[in-house]
């Protein structure tokens, strides 16, 4: 099974994590994804993911300035962001266990 694929059906839910813990700007989004151990996640998708969580009105963004070149777009977490991160936690939580009781004997 290709990582990859499993990838595209929970990144929302890896993305609104990783806001959850603190506010992230894109590419520090990906290098947290990475370091959590997502080494497969590509940058593109991490990009796409943010802004189409933005314009579905689960993000807000802010405007920081940087000393290394252009202000970052910072993205964080709002009400209903933080209502979808918790929907779809218990969703994972229960395909989870079930994919365990499934392949425990394998």
């Amino acid at each position: 099974m290709e990582v990859s694929q499993l990838l595209k059906g929970v990144l929302d839910l890896a993305v609104l994590a990783v806001l959850h813990e603190q506010d992230g700007y894109g590419y520090d989004v990906v290098r947290r994804l990475r370091g959590a151990g997502l080494d497969e996640i590509g940058d593109a998708s991490v990009y796409g993911t943010l802004r189409r969580l933005f314009n579905a009105g689960l993000l807000t963004s802010y405007l920081v300035p940087s000393e290394e070149g252009p202000h970052r777009k910072y993205y964080s977490l709002n009400e209903a962001g933080r209502q979808r991160m918790a929907e779809s936690a218990q969703t994972w939580r229960v395909f989870a266990q079930t994919m365990n009781s499934l392949v425990e004997t394998v």
